[in-house]
């Protein structure tokens, strides 16, 4: 049976009309592509919280770090409501191994959210919406990302890139132990490589030190790990991560193989060509002249290749 990975989505993306004006934003990207290999969870914390549809809308005001979000229409406070919707499904949240959060909203916006002056229309965009911020809170190491951002191709493939990696992660047995944490870090090698050199260095050092695996040591590392994910990797750190991959098995392979691909990775380097072709390139040698330490690697199967994330990369 293979493996359900759930990762929670505001229900507007999903088609329903749950929006404040009976409407919804509908993603296709996620109701389509992703449906074919997440199994994607609605949550509405404005309709869950009893508020009906259409309904009065809901703004932030006060502090941008600690907003309160009220009805505009009777300046009734909804924030622990908000809040305590999230924390009511604290065991559900457990099982999802990334949130996709409707973008601008005052419960759900991830980033640049409008935040008013008590009493006023002036506003400043800094705000995060309060059920979001309470989910990251609770959940620092899982992958959040707003519907607008999964347009641009290299913050999508960076956002399903953690969700898998997080998946791995919470699929390893517990309690955790040494074996399987240093198996798990050197099969995340090459894609820790391509994002944050320093941080790889330092997880592997901590990791050979430690003596005791308790929940403060491995929740510090899948924190650490997730967070220099975060950021998307560049073509400069992809290339010397190719490279580094074709001197494992360069010797296997012949004079025309080396050739062929040391100038598709020189191709991608300069911009000629995606980073799927070097990549299928290397996939292609490697069952020619299989590496056990490489096949385990997750860079080089990140998640599935019919979402041909990488032909934009």
């Amino acid at each position: 049976m293979s493996l359900v990975i759930k990762v929670g989505i505001s229900s507007c993306l999903v088609g329903e009309k749950v929006r404040y004006d009976g409407g919804h934003k509908r993603s296709d990207f996620c109701d389509v592509e992703l449906r074919r290999h997440l199994q994607l969870v609605p949550y509405c914390p404005e309709v869950g919280i009893g508020l009906g549809v259409p309904r009065p809308t809901i703004r932030l005001q006060g502090d941008s770090d600690a907003p309160d979000a009220v009805i505009v229409k009777t300046a009734e406070s909804v924030t622990e409501r908000l809040a305590d919707f999230a924390n009511n499904r604290e065991r559900q949240f457990e099982q999802l191994s990334g949130y996709i959060l409707c973008a601008k909203s005052p419960s759900c916006g991830m980033e640049r959210v409008r935040v008013y002056k008590e009493g006023s229309n002036e506003n400043t965009r800094d705000g995060m919406g309060i059920f979001a911020r309470r989910v990251q809170q609770m959940f620092p190491a899982m992958p959040l990302e707003e519907d607008g951002r999964l347009n641009d191709p290299l913050l999508r493939e960076n956002f399903i890139l953690r969700v898998y990696v997080y998946s791995a992660w919470q699929q390893l047995p517990r309690p955790l132990t040494a074996s399987v944490l240093q198996r798990f870090h050197a099969q995340q090698k090459f894609t820790l490589l391509a994002h944050n050199q320093p941080v790889y260095r330092e997880l592997g050092r901590k990791l050979a030190e430690q003596r005791s695996f308790d929940e403060d040591f491995t929740t510090w590392y899948i924190e650490t790990l997730m967070d220099a994910l975060s950021k998307p990797a560049s073509r400069k750190n992809h290339t010397n991560v190719l490279q580094h991959i074709q001197g494992f098995f360069s010797d296997q392979m012949d004079a025309d193989e080396r050739q062929d691909l040391t100038e598709v990775i020189l191709g991608y380097n300069s911009g000629q060509l995606p980073l799927v072709a070097p990549l299928t390139l290397i996939n292609h040698y490697l069952r020619k002249h299989p590496d056990t330490y490489l096949q385990e690697q997750s860079y080089l199967h990140p998640y599935p290749d019919d979402l041909k994330l990488r032909y934009g990369l």
